[in-house]
Parts: C-alpha cells; sequence; structure tokens
C-alpha cells in the first residue's frame, strides 16, 4: 500500500517562490510612491518659483527680465548657485508684461516645457511637465518715492 508522507517535501521551495513574488510587489508599490511622491514635489516647486518669479516682478522694474528668471531658477536675482530644480535653466521661463506700471497693468511669468525625469528604471526616461503660470498686477514696479519718511 502507498503511503504519502505526512512531511512537506513536496512543497520545498514554496515558500522562497511565494516570497519572492512578495517582495517584488512590495518593492514595486514602495518606488512608485516614491516616484509619485518626486512628482508631487516637483509639481510644487515649480508653482513656487512661478510665484516667486511673478512677485518679484511686480516689486521691480519692467527693464529686469532677466533678474525675473534667475529668480524663478536660482532663487536670487544675480542668478548664483545651483538651480533649484534639476533641467530648469532660464530658457525654461517667460516673462510678460502688458500695460505695467505704478499700481497698474499685470506680468505674467511661465515655466514652460519642464521635462521631469524618472529615476525608476521600468518608467519612460523623462515626461513633460504642463505649463506653470502666475499673473500678478503691478505694484511699486521698482518705484521708490522721494520722501518716504514724511
Amino acid at each position: 500500500m502507498l503511503r504519502l508522507k505526512k512531511n512537506k517535501d513536496n512543497e520545498r521551495g514554496a515558500t522562497l517562490v511565494e516570497f519572492s513574488i512578495g517582495v517584488t510587489v512590495f518593492a514595486l508599490a514602495m518606488f512608485a510612491v516614491l516616484e509619485f511622491s518626486r512628482l508631487l514635489w516637483v509639481h510644487n516647486a515649480l508653482t513656487d518659483a512661478a510665484r516667486r518669479g511673478a512677485r518679484y516682478a511686480v516689486m521691480h522694474s519692467a527693464n529686469d527680465t532677466a533678474a525675473v528668471k534667475n529668480v524663478v531658477v536660482y532663487g536670487n536675482a544675480a542668478g548664483t548657485g545651483n538651480p533649484m530644480l534639476e533641467n530648469l535653466s532660464t530658457d525654461d521661463v517667460d516673462v510678460d508684461y502688458s500695460n505695467f506700471g505704478l499700481n497698474d497693468g499685470t506680468v505674467t511669468v511661465s515655466i514652460d516645457d519642464y521635462q521631469y525625469q524618472f529615476v525608476f528604471p521600468l518608467l519612460p526616461d523623462s515626461v513633460t511637465m504642463p505649463d506653470y503660470s502666475t499673473t500678478l498686477t503691478g505694484e511699486s514696479a521698482g518705484f521708490i518715492p522721494v520722501n518716504v519718511a514724511g
């Protein structure tokens, strides 16, 4: 009479296969969360950079678009240091003044065609982010009153 063994000789290696499937699913989920978090951080950083540039533009003269672009990319008007985001350059930034003056007109600062680089190798190399744009009305426009102290 044929007797089946009570031990689990016929299931050797099943735990290893189940573990490898589980680790693969967990690792994919973890990397997807990390990559999405990076993408969201870049989205917020681009939104903030456009706002920061527009705020700088309404407080300064309309003749200084290079300084506005530097504020967007580098965080300072001189354009020193490293860019705030990888692959962001002043060529990606547009500054548009419309009837701009003291308490008049608007300025629009936009970031166009930014390429987000994925880190995870199973995804495409990059994706083009949407255009980020901020429009504000003119405030001081670089005008300093003669006698501020009164």
